[in-house]
């Protein structure tokens, strides 16, 4: 499940990216709580356009970022874009601690992070295949999203209680200085030793030759569907939890904080079962979105705080395995000299839904109340899961037989074995 760890330099890197990563969820939470409760009067719409301020660059800036992450040198650009991030979290936590943020300051750090993440994201997404061997791409994917989610375990309860306690000025001064670790990471990492692949050619027809090399390959376009799908109106996470817990069960900034924390087991454990898998397999794509459906269904309906928060333990799980798989197909299936423009545009569609999705379900959430919202994020996940049975149909031949009159679910070995002949060839490509 750790082998990844075996090598110094990802050890190094996954030691500052947890610091790092419980300052993000940190900050993700007190400015959730604030847009929410003190600058809006539980204006859910609110919490949406920050979303979608802070998301949207990644679909804005989609032409320029993904050809930096294959053409610059990435652990320099992560150097960059994460030492941006610190200044914009601590330019927020001095004017929160003043007193004098107001709600456009907000949206402005909002669209400016996300301009800056918009070049992180496909960095940071493609530079872990620098810090490991090819056979444990997927590992090393599977267990940066434990990492996150580990995070989320603690960063949002951490918020919620140092907010109620001090305020949430200094939750995003907490969460500058934490970016500190990941820069020293970065620095301290053994270059000679880095996994690198030859530099993409400038011959090689930019973002447009990464769209044709998507449109070749039907397992990541229905990835890409699936996951713009549940990305754009089922990860809405930030209005879902701060909704309910304000407007459903009147609490306050801990309780709030705690819901996050709590889905957030549900994410480490989705996480970590897939970094047991040797590799990603597209079948599981459609359990995650089936059980990321069932679970907003059941999160709708909950009567109290406690059930409300067992049923977001399903959603975390299903919707790290649904996730955790696609990035780990799309990273370990693709030509390396693409990989970069290839995950900024799934970067670019996983994120840049949000921007279309999170203003929606923010007014279902005001119009109609939380409950709705949640309805929107169950429909989002059968509707994926119905997207990836057509896929697993026409590609992979699936078909409902009965043995001795049991159903069973099959599917056609032989695609199995292209799958695993293509991961085969991108592995030698790196290599040679």
């Amino acid at each position: 499940m750790f082998r990844s760890l075996s090598g110094v330099n990802y050890r190094i890197w996954a030691g500052g990216a947890i610091v790092s990563n419980v300052g993000t969820w940190m900050q993700r939470t007190a400015q959730d709580w604030i847009v929410l409760t003190q600058l809006t009067h539980n204006n859910a719409a609110a919490v949406g356009f920050v979303m979608a301020l802070q998301f949207g660059p990644q679909l804005l800036l989609l032409p320029v970022t993904g050809w930096a992450a294959d053409r610059l040198d990435r652990r320099k650009l992560l150097m960059a874009t994460q030492g941006a991030m610190g200044a914009l979290g601590l330019g927020l936590g001095i004017l929160t601690v003043s007193g004098a943020v107001q709600l456009w300051h907000v949206y402005v750090f909002a669209a400016l992070l996300g301009c800056v993440a918009a070049f992180d994201a496909p960095a940071r997404q493609t530079f872990v295949s620098e810090l490991v061997a090819g056979p444990n791409l997927s590992n090393a994917v599977a267990l940066n999203s434990a990492s996150f989610n580990t995070a989320r375990l603690i960063g949002p309860a951490v918020a919620g209680l140092l907010t109620a306690v001090v305020g949430a000025g200094w939750v995003f001064l907490i969460n500058a200085a934490t970016f500190g670790a990941v820069l020293l990471s970065l620095k301290f990492l053994k270059v000679d030793k880095l996994y690198r692949s030859e530099r993409a050619s400038k011959k090689r027809g930019g973002l447009i030759e990464g769209f044709r090399y998507v449109r070749r390959r039907p397992d990541i376009m229905v990835i890409l569907v699936m996951v713009f799908l549940i990305g754009t109106f089922g990860l809405n996470f930030p209005i879902f939890i701060s909704t309910m817990s304000v407007s459903v069960f009147h609490k306050g900034a801990g309780e709030f904080g705690l819901l996050s924390s709590i889905m957030a087991i549900g994410s480490v454990v989705g996480a970590l079962l897939s970094a047991r898998r040797e590799r990603p397999r597209v079948s599981l794509l459609f359990a995650g979105a089936a059980f990321f459906g069932f679970g907003c269904a059941i999160a709708a309906v909950m009567p109290e705080y406690w059930l409300f928060a067992l049923a977001l333990i399903i959603i975390g799980v299903s919707s790290q395995t649904l996730m955790t798989t696609a990035n780990g197909t799309v990273q370990m299936t693709t030509d390396p000299q693409l990989r970069g423009r290839v995950m900024a545009i799934y970067m670019a569609i996983f994120m840049g839904g949000t921007p279309i999705g999170a203003p929606i379900v923010g007014w279902v959430a005001d119009t109609f109340g939380a409950r709705w919202a949640l309805g929107v994020g169950a429909a989002s996940g059968f509707a994926a899961a119905l997207v990836g049975v057509v896929y697993l149909v026409k590609y992979r031949n699936l078909r409902l037989r009965f043995t001795a009159w049991r159903p069973r679910l099959t599917l056609d070995a032989r695609a199995e074995v292209r799958e695993e002949l293509a991961e085969t060839e991108v592995t030698a490509a790196r290599a040679s």
